[in-house]
């Protein structure tokens, strides 16, 4: 493993212990996969997958809030920010490989037993994870990522009526739009009421990447590969039927991408789930950081530690 940028001193603050984040990478499947990594490890562990079109940076505000609670980890997918981007031509850039991916990488940090936080592209390689592993998940948080038909805005248009179809260089050249940098802003911006507290440096990092060579190709890739997960939404609807994980939601009400009723669509098979609807967009965590923060923090002590006191106590002697 290797550590490119690490401060090991922790600060404390009052009586609040503030945890640096660490950024480091580890090689998975001949791929160096990047991550940020911070508080104790020792500690529950919280698991952060990132959305379109991002990579971990969209938590690095919300890893620092919950630090000194957790430990919180959080990585880049193959093709985004910092993990290598090996040849479109010859890696399947597919939710299946990206979620076995992302399964091997917590496998080699024996992080096998969390919380886990999703967020847009999230759900898709999350939801995969654990149908394969379910005794991993400990609690669930969901932002704006979808899992249900009703959830698609009129943006997706041009993916379910005509790339998803026939995928060719007709049906892909509108799509190229959402890969400039004016539209991966109105991603950021859109819905969210006070666009002074978003960093320009969001939409600034996210063109860079996607300016590489070959890197259309791989967001493309991704684009016409989305289909897979609605034709896994049945399944993924069943597995939180029947595991009722405790589960807290977070939706931004004017996501430029899904709908408010495909978060509300979550309470059909999710009763008990802690819904919040946010007067905000796709990207939650940048104007509404200390409410999020400050209700994963409490559902954490109110639902799920208190969880596992019952078991302990119907276990105990």
């Amino acid at each position: 493993m290797q550590r490119i940028d690490s401060i090991d001193p922790q600060a404390v603050t009052g009586t609040r212990t503030i945890f640096p984040t660490c950024h480091r990478t580890i090689k998975v499947d001949g791929l160096n996969i990047f991550y940020r990594e911070a508080g104790d490890a020792r500690a529950s562990a919280l698991v952060l997958l990132h959305g379109f079109p991002a990579s971990s940076h969209q938590y690095r505000n919300l890893i620092l809030a919950l630090a000194d609670k957790f430990h919180v980890i959080a990585m880049d997918y193959p093709g985004f920010g910092n993990s290598d981007m090996p040849d479109p031509e010859k890696y399947p850039y597919t939710f299946d490989r990206t979620s076995e991916v992302i399964e091997a990488f917590l496998e080699k940090k024996e992080v096998t037993s969390f919380g886990l936080f999703v967020q847009d592209y999230g759900g898709p390689v999350g939801f995969r994870i654990l149908s394969r592993n379910p005794e991993w998940l400990e609690w669930l948080i969901v932002q704006n990522s979808n899992a249900y038909e009703e959830g698609f805005t009129a943006a997706w248009d041009g993916f379910r009526n005509a790339l998803w179809k026939n995928r060719t260089p007709e049906t892909e050249k509108p799509l190229m739009a959402f890969l400039e940098r004016d539209a991966i802003r109105s991603v950021y911006l859109h819905g969210h009421k006070n666009p002074d507290a978003i960093s320009p440096d969001n939409w600034n990092m996210d063109f860079h990447f996607i300016e590489r060579p070959g890197a259309r190709k791989v967001q493309m890739d991704f684009f016409y590969d989305y289909r897979t997960n609605v034709e896994l939404y049945p399944r993924w609807q069943e597995f939180l039927r029947l595991r009722q994980p405790k589960t807290i939601i977070f939706w931004g009400q004017d996501d430029i991408f899904f709908t408010r009723e495909g978060g509300d669509a979550y309470l059909r098979d999710l009763p008990k789930a802690e819904m919040h609807r946010l007067d905000s967009g796709h990207f939650a965590v940048e104007d509404s950081l200390d409410y999020i923060a400050g209700n994963i923090r409490r559902f954490y002590d109110e639902k799920v530690v208190a969880k596992k006191s019952m078991r302990t106590q119907k276990t105990g002697p």
